[in-house]
């Protein structure tokens, strides 16, 4: 199985290149700007970017996206990748909660 890793973790791990290019489905939740890029990446594969960062230019992610054209298959955009599907689980889950509770 493919381990996880926690942002905390990074900074020892001898090779992440080598460790997430085996990945088909690579998730980038590093909370490091830019921290993924095409030597991370196995052709084909799909990246999903969890990172949000503010910069002077805008929002980016943790992911190095422009970086990844022509390898990987499909790689989430930031912003409206992943947070619109955040907000929207949020509001299932609280309308879950209120059923429950009446």
């Amino acid at each position: 199985s493919f381990p996880t890793r926690r942002s905390s973790d990074l900074s020892k791990t001898a090779d992440l290149p080598g460790l997430t290019r085996s990945a088909d489905i690579l998730v980038a939740a590093a909370g490091v700007r830019g921290l993924i890029g095409a030597e991370h990446v196995k052709h084909g594969a799909t990246v999903i970017d969890v990172g949000i960062h503010r910069t002077p230019d805008g929002l980016a992610g943790d992911v190095r996206t422009a970086e990844l054209d022509g390898i990987a298959a499909r790689v989430t955009p930031v912003p409206g990748g992943v947070g619109p599907m955040t907000i929207a689980m949020l509001l299932v889950n609280t309308l879950r909660a209120a059923q429950w509770a009446a």
